[in-house]
């Protein structure tokens, strides 16, 4: 009988270890103020190096007037992870390069192969929505774009050109798309759909 507490207390040890997340590693820190009550709140991104994809975590907390902080959003999909087919698979070129909050406005920035791209958060209604969206791109083939779309009022401006080339035209392309409701921070994940 003792045999069987013991095995059982190893067994239960062991998936509960396994249970636990291993965000052991803070990538960054940033500190403004979110929700416009004056206070400092903060943003982290903290990575977890054991995992074979070392996926990211982005936690926002909120200040509160006795001086301390209330976690208000933990998400593991708003950033791609390090490795996403694991630490010898594809690379998929997105790389996480920093997060920013500017006049209340949570930036999460990332690079590509060839660009970058941004995805700009607000707090509003209770949540932190997507609110804009830009990115800037090169086909690898001679051909240059941006896309700058303003979830906010639907407007969306795609532009392209050919660079190391005088006489083809700059195509500037602008499109009305709304989407309500405006994506949750919590719920988001980078290019889940064609337009952000």
């Amino acid at each position: 009988m003792t045999k069987f507490i013991t095995l059982f207390f190893l067994f239960f040890s062991a998936i509960l270890f396994a249970q636990k997340d291993n965000f052991n590693k803070t990538i960054t820190k940033v500190k403004g103020d979110l929700n416009k009550d004056g206070l400092v709140d903060y943003v982290q991104v903290l990575q977890d190096t054991l995992s074979k994809t070392a996926p990211y975590k982005l936690e926002i907390y909120f200040a509160e007037a006795n001086g301390s902080f209330k976690k208000i959003v933990s998400t593991t999909k708003a950033i791609d992870a390090q490795y996403p087919d694991g630490r010898n698979g594809y690379y998929n070129g997105n790389s996480f390069y920093k997060i920013d909050v500017i006049k209340g406005i949570l930036s999460i920035q990332n690079e590509l192969i060839r660009g970058n791209f941004e995805h700009k958060f607000r707090y509003q209604n209770g949540n932190f929505e997507l609110i804009g969206f830009s990115e800037v791109y090169s086909d690898g083939q001679g051909t240059m774009g941006t896309i700058d779309f303003n979830l906010s009022t639907g407007i969306r401006i795609k532009t392209t050109e050919p660079y190391g080339e005088e006489n083809f035209p700059k195509t500037n392309t602008k499109k009305k798309i709304l989407i309500r409701p405006l994506p949750k921070l919590q719920d988001f994940a980078p290019f889940e759909n064609e337009y952000y």
